[in-house]
């Protein structure tokens, strides 16, 4: 692989945990659990996993928006982690983010136009009230959208339309990274191919590199370059996004994948399904977090010992005791 852009290592994020009968005994969340992967210019690296593993977090905290609890991460060599102040605010200009709800990210109180060219103003990119205008339209026509509806307020648009308003504000400042942080899962099915192809456009356009985060198993292989498997704070399968998909070996990938619908009879995998529900992060099980639910099991090995992420060929990584 090349040089990473982005390099994320050992990331943890722990939250306080609130109320209850236990709350003075300060337990705390596991949100994120000892994270690393890279990142390559151009590269689209998908983050799955079921509802609260710690997706969202991850990308987050490798922006700042939440402080990391520990571990590092580095953007072009340099210290995302160890910034503060001005320094932090420049490299801002390198790292950007797309939110879930194009409803809830956009101020109701803002014009088109004020909100896309807000970032324009704080790091000083446009001289002039011209150059800012004529900045504003060419980011909207970048997205597929009007000239004309930089005058407008988010509440005269379509889902669609609002995240293609939220891509644009993205690179207004001509980022080399960009969060989605499940970017299409507010929207019908139908818009969900529009903002995805748009994506990829854009990524070609502009060498952008992404993490993709979607708990949308086919959504992540259309647009993935490689897939990252999350379960509880840890990330447990890590390979290129065609060789996951046609060779899962973690027991957790094998279950997501099996639940997959497929239009091919022939090509539809046997329904794993998982035991249990997800554990509490407050307090995750010992050894291996998926053993509780893990078919294959082997006890007490995976009940004590935390399988480390092993490369087992190409570009294939996995955390698994009995796949390795």
């Amino acid at each position: 692989m090349s040089e990473p852009l982005l390099r994320v290592s050992n990331l943890v994020k722990n939250f306080p945990a609130r109320g209850g009968v236990l709350a003075g005994a300060r337990e705390q969340v596991h949100a994120v659990d000892d994270v690393s992967f890279e990142i390559v210019a151009g590269e689209t690296l998908g983050l799955v996993g079921e509802s609260g593993c710690g997706k969202s977090t991850t990308g987050r905290c490798i922006l700042r928006l939440i402080e990391p609890s520990a571990g590092e991460v580095w953007l072009e060599g340099r210290s995302v982690t160890g910034l503060e102040g001005n320094a932090l605010g420049a490299l801002r200009r390198d790292m950007q983010i797309i939110f879930q709800d194009p409803f809830a990210s956009l101020n109701p109180r803002m014009t088109v136009g004020a909100i896309i060219g807000e970032a324009l103003i704080i790091h000083k990119l446009a001289k002039t009230r011209a150059a800012f205008e004529h900045r504003i339209v060419e980011l909207l026509q970048l997205v597929g959208l009007n000239a004309d509806h930089m005058r407008r307020y988010p509440h005269e648009f379509s889902g669609g339309q609002r995240q293609r308003i939220g891509i644009a504000r993205a690179l207004a400042v001509s980022p080399k990274l960009i969060v989605c942080d499940e970017p299409v899962s507010a929207l019908d099915v139908s818009i969900q191919a529009q903002v995805i192809n748009l994506l990829a456009d854009l990524q070609d356009e502009f060498r952008l590199a992404y993490l993709f985060i979607a708990h949308d198993l086919a959504v992540v292989q259309h647009i993935s370059t490689r897939v990252a498997v999350m379960y509880l704070g840890r990330i447990v399968e890590l390979a290129p996004a065609q060789e996951l998909y046609k060779n899962p070996r973690h027991p957790y990938t094998e279950a997501l994948l099996s639940a997959v619908p497929t239009p091919d009879p022939a090509a539809r995998r046997r329904r794993i399904r998982l035991e249990g529900e997800i554990p509490n992060p407050i307090r995750p099980p010992p050894g291996c977090h998926f053993h509780t639910r893990c078919p294959i099991r082997q006890l007490p090995l995976c009940s004590t010992e935390k399988p480390p992420l092993k490369q087992t060929a190409d570009g294939h990584w996995v955390a698994c005791h009995l796949r390795s």
